[in-house]
């Protein structure tokens, strides 16, 4: 197992009642299989439609393999006028 720091921004802040965890994730887990242990963890999670996922500050796809130590952060649809 690795732990991994998620970072929660805007209306995730109010759906997880938090702003950041710490997470225990498989080694060689995808940002997909993250994303589905924090809905299990989350359900909440699930109204959200999309959300943007950032990895130590850079935009990432399902598919990046993340590393022990890295800062995930969950980045919701943002709109405005």
């Amino acid at each position: 197992m690795m732990t991994i720091k998620i970072l929660f921004f805007g209306i995730t802040t109010d759906l997880t009642k938090t702003s950041e965890i710490s997470f225990q994730m498989p080694k060689n887990a995808k940002v997909k299989e993250c994303k589905l242990a924090l809905i299990g963890h989350y359900p909440s999670l699930k109204n959200i439609n999309s959300y943007a996922i950032a990895v130590n500050e850079s935009y990432a796809d399902d598919d990046l393999v993340l590393q022990s130590n890295d800062v995930v952060a969950i980045i919701p649809p943002v709109s405005g006028g």
